[in-house]
């Protein structure tokens, strides 16, 4: 039997079932599953089966047997998931569990939760749609509660990556945030997915927090704003956070920060911004660039919650936080990509250069480089600085192999790091990442880029 994570399916909560055709002359392959649903495809035919234990579905789990219509070969998904001894006796009441929802209950069912025991199912609705709770049978406590509503997308203007590398114009600057200082070409239209329908920038992926009358909101999930209403920074940080979780599922990480990232663009008025592990809380301040315009700043700061969700309590020493620093401009630069040009007059390399227009008179702006030709012998104890050390190496990756093959690489090397990792090892990390992941020869390309920068 293959582990899987606890998800709900149809059976279970009670939903969607009305949308299944059920055949019942299709009998359960084995003992402790019954027959759920056969539905058709243009090639096969699928039939689904829940998993129980004593007659109660077993939550999580599935069964599903995929037969080709062309070959007749048959193909087996096993999502059963082990149980062990559960006492199918309930201490508490269908009552006492109702109570426990926060809507009108409307369904309850006694169910088995891998690793728990025996729960009640309720299914509530809270008035923003149906919610499901799951009570234990035995102590009353509430296990788990969720929303069963499927996420919406809404609209938006966000700048991608930001003005500066959009126009490819180093002339660009703040004016107080005028609109006027930003051109309307700089403005892209896009889709703000997965969120809640709340009428709040609230999703899957991103949670904009602060005083609700603060916070913009649109009961049609409409969030178009120009740079002069602090709104719009709240849309550029939702969206940036949530297109790279997104890009981070699409690699094939489902565990990568993989959570509702509470974002604040309220309250600081420093030229500054910072991730707080504590609250698990991104901050973007105000002053100068509003931090959140530029999506570069976005996705660095993004980089400290990325690695503090691989490796709890990481950065706990100079060099852990140099390459704290150095991943979180590199992986700017791998979101930007994807939208900016790499020119003479705005490279790639060059890193959050819409926000470092207000303190920088040389062009091109860059609030940092991952170009440069920093060794390690070069450190001087400053995180920002020997970051660049770090960061000139994972650009030399991303050069010889491209955006996603790169980025597979390094995210799959962070999981092995140390919190306190040295330079050494988290390269040694990393090159182990690239064999297993592509072989040897793939390794000995990130380890030279390791060692051109003298680590390793």
């Amino acid at each position: 039997m293959r582990s899987r994570r606890l998800v709900a399916v149809a059976c279970t909560a009670g939903v969607a079932l009305s949308l299944l055709t059920l055949n019942a002359n299709a009998a359960a392959p084995k003992e402790g599953l019954r027959l759920l649903a056969v539905r058709d495809s243009l090639t096969a035919t699928h039939t689904w089966y829940e998993q129980t234990y004593d007659g109660k579905p077993v939550l999580g789990a599935y069964y599903v047997e995929h037969l080709d219509k062309a070959t007749g070969a048959k193909t087996v998904d096993d999502g059963r998931l082990a149980v062990g001894a559960v006492d199918l006796t309930p201490a508490v009441t269908e009552d006492h569990a109702r109570t426990r929802s926060t809507g009108v209950p409307e369904n309850t069912k006694l169910s088995v939760l891998p690793g728990t025991g025996l729960v009640y199912e309720v299914i509530s609705d809270n008035g923003k749609g149906s919610e499901r709770t799951l009570v234990h049978a035995e102590s009353g406590a509430v296990v788990k509660s969720e929303s069963l509503v499927k996420h919406v997308d809404g609209t938006g203007k966000v700048f991608s990556p930001n003005p500066v590398a959009s126009q490819q114009n180093q002339s660009l600057a703040d004016a107080n945030d005028a609109d006027s200082a930003v051109p309307a070409a700089a403005y892209r239209s896009v889709t703000l997915s997965d969120l809640d329908g709340s009428g709040y920038l609230k999703g899957k992926y991103a949670l904009l927090n602060g005083a609700k009358s603060k916070l913009a909101y649109n009961k049609s999930n409409k969030f178009d704003y120009k740079r002069s209403n602090d709104f719009f920074e709240q849309v550029n940080a939702y969206w940036g956070v949530t297109e790279a979780q997104k890009y981070i599922q699409g690699l094939g990480f489902k565990n990568i920060n993989n959570e509702a990232q509470k974002i604040t663009t309220l309250g600081l008025s420093d030229d500054n911004s910072f991730y707080d592990p504590n609250k698990d809380q991104i901050t973007f301040g105000t002053g100068g660039v509003d931090d959140a315009e530029d999506v570069e700043v976005v996705w660095h700061e993004l980089g400290h919650a990325i690695q503090d969700a691989q490796v709890p309590g990481f950065g706990s020493t100079t060099e852990a936080g140099s390459i704290g620093e150095g991943f979180g401009d590199w992986w700017a630069l791998i979101m930007s990509s994807r939208d900016a040009k790499d020119t003479a007059t705005v490279p790639l390399a060059c890193i959050m250069d819409w926000d470092a227009t207000f303190y920088t008179t040389e062009t091109p702006h860059c609030l940092r480089r991952t170009d440069t030709e920093l060794k390690y012998s070069d450190r001087n104890g400053s995180v920002h600085h020997d970051g660049q050390i770090w960061s000139r190496a994972l650009f030399d990756v991303y050069k010889a192999f491209g955006r996603d093959k790169a980025a597979k690489i390094v995210l799959e090397g962070q999981f092995s790091y140390a919190p306190s990792t040295t330079f050494a090892a988290a390269a040694a990390a990393t090159v182990a990442a690239a064999k297993k992941l592509y072989g040897d020869a793939d390794a000995a390309t990130v380890q030279a880029a390791f060692k051109a920068r003298e680590i390793g």
